[in-house]
């Protein structure tokens, strides 16, 4: 898979460009302060660390490129090793960066006249911050050299046969476990007939071309009328549910032969259109074929199948079927055109998507097996016989194992084997207390089998898909909050003017299409044993703590980490989180109580790479999180006694959403608008997001303390009531100061208001340079204040709609849109 660029905050650092023109500009600025060799030294230095960073930032996308390339091979036990030591190497460069793209924020918000801010810049970051840079080059320049030595960069993703076998039409399995009604069902969609007896399904299927008669004669007969196109049956369902298993039976079902004259099963391990006809043609013919020109391939599978009914079973189709806009699946399909009516085509795959695509019929979706039907497999698997339940106890723990697996055949295999290795109980109870995704399997085992889907994944969705591993089980998923988490992250990358969080909901939805998600009851979860595969393959950047004891296995440079309400967690517990530095994620679900001020600043102070903090609650928000350069996610679910925010709040730059949706904040910090990166704010009783309509009451002291230092507001705002405010309350909007608002409607009362207030209070409300429509309701007074003067040409207006019989407007300029309604009192505006 090619990368094309690295992801998130990487594609929008702009090589800081502006922040060492800064830097350069500060030194000639200072040079009086240093001798000519002090000068020349720290100019070196600072062109040094903007080499260095460049050269960092043109590493990464080949990094990522290679984490992509090294996953398809995680089978090998040297990648294995080497994959988890690239993957911290990335993230600390891209850290690196982040903090740097920080640094440039800052001098947007500050402004770079100060040069003086350049001595503190230098002594904290230039040079403290260059033996990082060339650090982490060095350790990624050692891990991508071993890498490539092992032929890494070489690599064409794909599977090797090892870790995806070519499947036969003969199973594995002879005893079918629980399948006789979806064998039947999907018989009777096939076409065959129904022996005598035997209930005809009532499931509909949407196809008019499968004719099957029940009479004996058609039974014998082959009908030699043509269909335009063969039918296409998909079987659905996550990998390991016996999709495969049940297609052999249906193919060595003694009805289906009998039926159809004829049976070809290919396995689609990679759909090569080519290599995929020439295998139908051997299994219709029995003789290979020497051709490789397409059209004569179609032709040469046509004319083997050209007076007969057949059955083609195409297993295991991935979503490369539909790659090329879907001609990959055309080319194959168009190979069976003018067929025997009774012809059918079979697909399994695990993509909805792909069945949704393909089909010419609806797909039928296969689950686990029922509670009962499973227990029976599963001690077949385990113990060797249905029937052994010689040892109570191991039943028993056998019993408590069995939910895990979802109903699924293969996990029942793939537990089963384990457990049959050892018949003891302490080897039984240690696979029962063990997590799925930490036991020992093999390559052809659930996890591994799971994992190949997620292998399958482009880049950007496996960052997002194995993130989710943080979360517990059961976890019900919301997509818009999810996509946010995901932007926050940086796993979004940018589409051109697309905004990333549209981009997010999109790779959710892609997600979803691909079975990663489910919907439940109008909500999304995560399969259990998906789960357990998110799991494994995010073994050392997420971990979830649900007790005292998880404590002491928190991988030592993780990065996602999630603290479930506990009883047993301690003060000392939670500080101890802080030795972990390059946490990006907290999510804490557990109140702190009195200690909560305590353990969020030490948090604040130590896990300074923190984007996305998610905590219950708590009393306050210490200084320290001014420290927290790369954040971008805040949440507080919870209520707080806090009113405010401390001014150090103020140097989250990066903060794009600040959720404290049960917090009664009374005023924002003066620096608030610092936050220029703030997409979403939600407070109780107050919701900000950019491009909103913010409807506001002039009356509402809370919300007009709200609204006076939110000057990053972005969108349309609607102030009503005007006629009970005099201007000293006016001016606390601040509206001139809002330079990205767009449009502003102003409403009065109808109530009596004095002569000349009116025009006072609208004084104050000047908008600013930029606002490009202005609506006037109900103003009482005669005139217009002098701000207008300067702004409103009505020749050079494309839409003006004025309301006032009496109205003489004077000359004045610039607003795309001027609306007066009602204003019947309006005269002039000199």
């Amino acid at each position: 898979m090619s990368i094309s660029r690295a992801i998130g905050v990487i594609s929008g650092l702009n090589e800081c460009v502006n922040l060492f023109q800064w830097a350069g500009s500060s030194i000639s600025y200072l040079r009086s302060r240093w001798s000519a060799t002090q000068e020349e030294s720290i100019h070196h230095e600072v062109l040094h660390l903007q080499s260095g960073l460049q050269r960092l930032r043109d590493t990464l996308p080949a990094m990522y490129s290679l984490i992509d390339k090294a996953e398809w091979r995680i089978h090998e036990g040297r990648v294995a090793e080497l994959l988890p030591n690239l993957k911290d190497a990335v993230n600390d460069a891209d850290d690196l960066l982040d903090e740097f793209r920080w640094h440039e924020l800052k001098m947007e918000v500050e402004g770079n006249a100060s040069h003086s801010a350049f001595i503190d810049f230098y002594k904290t970051t230039v040079q403290g911050s260059f033996n990082k840079v060339n650090d982490i080059q060095e350790r990624l320049n050692s891990i991508s050299g071993q890498l490539e030595k092992m032929g890494l960069y070489g690599v064409t993703p794909g599977f090797d046969k090892s870790v995806r076998p070519d499947t036969t039409p003969f199973p594995n399995e002879k005893k079918k476990f629980g399948r006789d009604k979806d064998l039947k069902e999907v018989m009777g969609f096939l076409g065959v007939p129904q022996s005598k007896g035997r209930a005809c399904s009532k499931r509909k299927r949407a196809s008019s071309t499968v004719n099957a008669s029940t009479s004996t004669t058609a039974q014998n007969q082959v009908n030699k009328s043509r269909i335009s196109a063969i039918p296409v049956l998909p079987i659905v369902g996550m990998g390991g549910v016996g999709k495969t298993t049940l297609a052999q039976h249906i193919c060595n079902h003694q009805e289906v032969k009998e039926y159809f004259d004829l049976i070809i099963w290919i396995c689609a391990d990679d759909f090569d259109v080519k290599r995929l006809i020439k295998d139908a043609i051997q299994s219709a013919s029995g003789k290979k074929t020497t051709l490789d020109h397409l059209a004569s391939l179609q032709h040469a599978l046509s004319s083997s199948v050209s007076n007969k009914r057949f059955l083609i079973v195409v297993d295991d189709v991935w979503d490369d079927a539909l790659m090329e806009n879907e001609q990959r699946w055309k080319d194959f399909y168009d190979s069976l055109t003018n067929v025997v009516q009774g012809s059918m085509m079979l697909v399994t795959t695990r993509f909805p998507d792909v069945a949704d695509r393909v089909r010419t019929m609806e797909p039928f979706p296969l689950a686990g097996l029922k509670e009962d039907v499973f227990w029976r497999f599963f001690k077949l698997c385990a113990f060797g016989s249905e029937s052994c339940e010689n040892d109570p106890e191991l039943v028993r723990i056998g019993k408590s194992i069995v939910p895990k697996l979802k109903g699924s055949p293969l996990a029942a295999k793939t537990l089963g084997r384990l457990l049959g290795m050892n018949l003891h109980t302490a080897h039984w109870n240690n696979i029962l207390e063990s997590e799925l995704w930490k036991l020992k399997q093999e390559k052809t085992d659930i996890l591994p089998a799971l994992r190949l889907s997620y292998i399958y994944l482009p880049f950007h969705l496996k960052r997002c898909f194995s993130f989710c591993a943080v979360y517990a089980k059961d976890h019900k998923f919301e997509k818009g909050r999810l996509a946010e988490i995901w932007v926050a992250e940086g796993f979004v990358e940018p589409q051109g003017n697309t905004p990333l969080e549209d981009i997010g909901h999109q790779y959710f939805e892609d997600l979803v299409n691909r079975s990663f998600f489910q919907k439940v009851r109008g909500t999304y979860v995560i399969h259990d044993l998906l789960h357990d595969m998110a799991k494994l393959v995010s073994d050392h950047d997420c971990f979830t703590i649900k007790s005292m004891r998880d404590f002491q296995m928190v991988p030592q440079n993780v990065r996602h980490l999630y603290i479930l309400p506990s009883r047993d967690l301690s003060t000392s517990n939670l500080l101890s989180l802080s030795n972990h530095t390059k946490l990006r994620t907290l999510i804490c679900d557990k109140s702190f109580g009195n200690q909560g001020a305590a353990i969020m600043d030490r948090w604040c102070s130590e896990l300074q790479r923190l984007r996305v903090i998610f905590w219950a609650s708590s009393n306050e928000l210490p200084d320290s999180i001014g420290n927290l350069k790369h954040l971008r996610y805040l949440e507080i679910s919870k209520a707080c006694p806090s009113k405010s925010f401390s001014s150090a709040f103020c140097s989250l730059y990066n903060l794009q959403r600040l959720y404290v949706k049960e917090c009664e904040l009374e005023s924002l910090p003066c620096d608030f608008s610092k936050l220029i990166s703030l997409q979403r704010f939600k407070s109780r009783g107050f919701e900000y997001y950019a491009g909103c309509t913010l409807n506001i009451d002039a009356t509402n002291q809370f919300e007009m303390k709200l609204i006076k230092n939110l000057n990053q507001f972005d969108g349309h705002m609607n102030i009503r009531n005007l006629g009970s405010v005099r201007n000293c309350y006016a001016e606390e909007f601040k509206l001139k100061d809002k330079k990205y608002l767009r449009r502003l409607a102003l409403t009065w009362s109808l109530s009596y208001s004095p002569e000349g207030v009116a025009k006072e209070v609208l004084q104050v409300l000047q908008p600013p340079s930029g606002l490009e429509s202005l609506l006037l309701k109900d103003y009482p007074d005669v005139s217009l204040p002098n701000w207008f003067q300067l702004r409103i040409n009505l020749n050079e207006m494309p839409a003006v709609i004025v309301d006032n019989n009496n109205d003489e407007i004077g000359t004045l300029s610039s607003f795309e849109e001027l609306i007066i309604l009602q204003c019947r009192n309006l005269r002039s505006v000199q």
